[in-house]
């Protein structure tokens, strides 16, 4: 009787293997994560079967685990694919779902599963200027510090980080922050520009980001120099003192009036020019603002960025001044003395 069930548990068995047509198993796994890192899972399959559509993967749900691409990125090398997934661990306690492996044929379906496997996730203890990424490699590609109001400057930078959920940039002790515009990518270089508003007394602002294969916090200073450009891709965000334009105007009409003085005395009329440049210059001083009509609906942004911060919605078609343009934007003063800018596709003329 034994041996009669022993005998059909091995007919079972290679009935059972003879029909399996996939294989697949962990090829790559992480040593250990840290929670928020994006990490990369391996899978090596094989197919004993020629004739097939496709292998598809389904992982089951985890909660722990976010999986970023549901297409592996395959390489193959002889009978053998290398499947490459790119996962995130959310949080401490973190292990793999379970992978069903899917073999379509145009004559049959073959599955196969792949346990979870547990992984070692620590979690970081940051400084308190950690801006809340964990990357490769995270680099500033350019950054411009102006003023925002009478107590406040804001910085704009552009950055990219390698292996990263750039999205996740934050920052402690700011004033106001967000994304103006991003390009996440967990495979090459995400990109993001962002804007951050500071106290005007900082003269550098520095914070922190992991950097994953020197396995230690990484700090960045970016040196606060203020910036008066008023027409540059992010300008100063205040309209211009116009007691400053009164003090101009009263220099230049100095200047005229001693030029003037300076001909009668002389009698050198050659140094009319005294007084026409000053006089000219009060002209210029003088000419009233451009007004610019804007249609109903338009977005109003807090830079002049695609994609970037609307804080405000015309209700109307209305007039404001306008205080200087960058490329496809136009700089105009609110009712609140704030600066605005407007896309020039949002124009009366356009």
């Amino acid at each position: 009787m034994i041996l009669r069930a022993f005998f059909l548990s091995c007919i079972f068995l290679a009935t059972l293997f003879a029909n399996k047509v996939i294989y697949s198993s962990y090829f790559d796994l992480p040593q250990r994560v840290i929670t928020g890192q994006i990490f990369t899972v391996t899978l090596k399959t094989l197919s004993t079967v020629k004739d097939y559509q496709e292998i598809q993967y389904k992982f089951a749900k985890n909660k722990s685990i976010k999986l970023l691409n549901t297409t592996p990125y395959r390489t193959v090398e002889g009978k053998f694919f290398y499947d490459k997934f790119y996962l995130q661990a959310l949080q401490k306690t973190t292990k793999l779902p379970d992978i069903k492996a899917k073999l379509i044929a145009p004559q049959e379906y073959n599955t196969t599963i792949i346990p979870g496997k547990s992984l070692k996730v620590i979690t970081l203890n940051p400084p308190k200027d950690f801006c809340n990424i964990i990357a490769n490699e995270f680099v500033l590609t350019r950054y411009k510090t102006t003023k925002y109001d009478n107590k406040n400057n804001i910085i704009i930078f552009s950055a990219t980080a390698k292996n990263s959920d750039i999205e996740a940039l934050h920052f402690n002790n700011v004033t106001k922050q967000g994304i103006e515009s991003v390009s996440p990518s967990y495979i090459d270089n995400g990109k993001i520009t962002y804007y951050i508003v500071v106290d005007k007394k900082l003269e550098t602002f520095s914070f922190r980001y992991f950097n994953l294969p020197q396995n230690r916090f990484v700090r960045i200073d970016i040196s606060i120099i203020v910036d008066d450009d008023s027409v540059t891709t992010q300008s100063d965000l205040k309209p211009k003192n116009q007691s400053h334009e009164k003090i101009k105007m009263y220099i230049a009409l100095a200047t005229a009036l001693a030029g003037f003085a300076f001909i009668i005395i002389r009698k050198k009329y050659i140094y009319l020019l005294l007084v026409f440049i000053p006089l000219g210059y009060i002209l210029y001083l003088a000419a009233p603002q451009q007004e610019i009509c804007v249609k109903a609906g338009s977005k109003i942004h807090l830079l002049p960025v695609d994609n970037g911060t609307i804080f405000k919605i015309t209700q109307q078609q209305r007039t404001f001044l306008k205080e200087g343009d960058a490329k496809n934007y136009t700089k105009i003063r609110l009712d609140n003395e704030k600066i605005g800018w407007i896309k020039n596709a949002d124009t009366c003329s356009n």
